[in-house]
């Protein structure tokens, strides 16, 4: 497994996860898949740091505690008003490992001269070791979590000894919006994207980059946000501090 210059390497624990398809969140029952989806793991790198400068690519995943669920009864609020009674099952005491870098987004054309990479991967790097910018969630907002660093790969996993690969058939990956999109395809478009993962040896999930899922599906036609700074963007000033390393 390669590992990019601008690496990150995280510990994320929690109590409960919820990892689903959102395409499938109309109401009713929700039901976890066993394994992070990308994209959930992309939302928890983007609450460690995130700039509209780069983008996230997550490499892999490591599970570390035995996959275990929970069903719960939940009084979520109806689209028709009032509340009624769904049930959703939980992962239940989870703990990942997660290695992930970042690329230039060179759809932000008004950002280029905050294209600095040993800027960006200090900044993200001090933001592992605080635990993140923002609160932490584990596929939704119910299921809080907490972050510190580690050294991917080291530790003992519950799948250490598992024989052969275990594969979870066709699952979701994530959503390609139009400001993030790097194929001529998928531009000017919001696209969700499906792939097989496999899990090896050790509890390890190598994942295929956003651009190589092969089977997607267009949900609808989307304008690209294109952030310039003083305009529809602070973040430049926000970040201030954090790129002098205060």
């Amino acid at each position: 497994m390669k590992k990019y210059r601008n690496t990150i390497e995280f510990e994320v624990e929690g109590p409960y996860a919820l990892f689903s398809d959102p395409v499938m969140r109309v109401g009713g029952e929700k039901t976890s898949y066993h394994i992070p989806t990308y994209e959930a793991l992309k939302g928890i790198v983007e609450s460690i740091y995130w700039k509209p400068t780069i983008m996230w690519i997550i490499d892999a995943v490591r599970i570390m505690k035995p996959i275990q669920t929970e069903t719960k009864g939940i009084r979520p609020i109806a689209y028709n008003g009032g509340n009624e009674l769904a049930y959703y099952t939980y992962l239940k005491d989870v703990k990942y490992q997660v290695r992930a870098h970042f690329v230039p987004n060179l759809n932000q054309i008004n950002l280029v001269d905050d294209r600095n990479d040993n800027k960006h991967h200090n900044i993200a790097k001090r933001m592992v070791q605080r635990g993140g910018r923002r609160d932490v969630f584990l596929g939704t907002r119910e299921c809080q979590a907490f972050v510190e660093p580690c050294v991917f790969g080291e530790g003992e996993s519950y799948y250490d000894m598992m024989d052969g690969e275990v594969g979870y058939g066709y699952m979701y990956h994530g959503i390609t919006y139009a400001e993030e999109a790097v194929l001529e395809e998928d531009k000017d478009k919001m696209t969700v994207r499906f792939w097989k993962p496999v899990m090896k040896k050790g509890g390890i999930i190598e994942f295929i980059r956003p651009e190589e899922c092969t089977q997607k599906r267009v949900i609808r036609k989307m304008e690209a946000k294109i952030f310039e700074n003083g305009k529809n963007f602070t973040g430049l000033e926000e970040f201030t501090s954090e790129e002098v390393g205060e």
